[in-house]
């Protein structure tokens, strides 16, 4: 391929040089105004420091716990440095932080972590959910020159780095006036800057393709774009392919290490297994749609960090990847998932 560069948190990166890429994790946050009231019998064990005894009944109801939601005091980093260095150990090259404005995006301690680890960090823009937003009147042109600024001269709080895509770019379901404005203001970005976006959809069947549509409308460019949390949100194989299909975006399953058929946060719907996201991967490679598709684990709360008793960033390399050869998948299959595919998102 030709040498491309993108924006890391310590600067321009040779896309060549990126290795192993998990696009959608988050380093830094904070996700209490998502918390959930446990079952009233359970709530005893839900409370205070994540260990060893609730460890199990967490894993059922992680939004139950405000300390495991609180993705950014000093255990957290602690563990998060600590388990980004595994990563790297393991064979890890760069993650795409999506953490950005309403998430408590904190680019300072990115930098950190890609200097102690030789991980490469790329930082993201752009709005979450409206109901974590500090301000929701804003305009269409103020999220625009925001983003715009961010990705092309610094960002607010740091202004020696640049982000690199915007995301994640979250929306509910249905979608709040903000939320419109904030994805047709990634779509101008994007059509101006020809850069990478990342959406969040609502947690509806309708929502991926409601996002792609206003997104198209306003001029992005859907080979440019991932689709997150299709893993709760696509559940039959046949919705996936039509939504590859007309979507022409990314299909990204970003839950791998989560085996809970419990979500707390939609509890009508069943939530996979990694065996059932692997057969999903499958289909994919049968249908010779396997370039559409991106892998990750949307790590944002302690529990799932390995010094708090979870899988950590290095889950798919460990667990994934061998369990994938099991089932027929080729080195050169994960190396289209974990190198060229992410790589091709970013630079192309």
């Amino acid at each position: 391929m030709a040498s491309k560069s993108v924006s890391t948190v310590l600067g321009e990166k040779d896309a060549g040089q990126l290795g192993r890429i998990l696009t959608h994790e988050h380093l830094s946050m904070t996700f209490t105004t998502f918390y959930c009231n446990p079952p009233s019998n359970l709530k005893r064990f839900l409370g205070g420091e994540i260990k060893l005894e609730n460890a199990g009944i967490l894993k059922q109801y992680p939004y139950s716990n405000r300390s495991n939601l609180i993705f950014n005091d000093q255990h957290t980093e602690d563990a998060v440095l600590e388990d980004v260095k595994l990563y790297k150990e393991f064979g890890g090259g760069t993650i795409v932080e999506n953490s950005n404005h309403g998430l408590t995006r904190n680019i300072p301690f990115l930098k950190k972590i890609s200097e102690e680890t030789g991980i490469n960090i790329i930082a993201g823009t752009g709005y979450y959910v409206s109901a974590i937003q500090n301000d929701e009147g804003l305009t269409k042109e103020e999220m625009y020159d925001v983003m715009l600024k961010e990705m092309t001269i610094g960002c607010e709080e740091c202004p020696d780095v640049k982000t690199g895509f915007i995301g994640e770019v979250g929306s509910t379901w249905p979608i709040t006036a903000f939320e419109r404005r904030a994805i047709e203001a990634t779509a101008e970005v994007q059509a101006q800057l020809n850069c990478p976006v990342s959406f969040h959809p609502g947690r509806n069947r309708v929502a991926p393709s409601e996002i792609m549509r206003i997104y198209q409308e306003a001029g992005g460019q859907a080979r440019k774009a991932i689709m997150s949390h299709l893993d709760r949100t696509l559940l039959s194989l046949e919705e996936l392919l039509e939504f590859a299909d007309d979507a022409k975006c990314y299909c990204q399953f970003d839950l791998f290490g989560i085996e809970c058929s419990f979500y707390q946060l939609n509890p009508f719907v069943d939530m996979i297994s990694d065996a059932q996201r692997i057969d999903r991967l499958k289909h994919f490679q049968n249908n010779q749609k396997l370039d559409r598709v991106l892998l990750s684990h949307d790590i944002h709360t302690k529990h799932r960090l390995i010094k708090f008793g979870g899988h950590g960033y290095s889950h798919i390399l460990n667990n994934v990847v061998p369990k994938m050869m099991l089932k027929g998948f080729t080195s050169e299959d994960i190396d289209t998932l974990t190198i060229r595919n992410p790589r091709t998102w970013l630079t192309s």
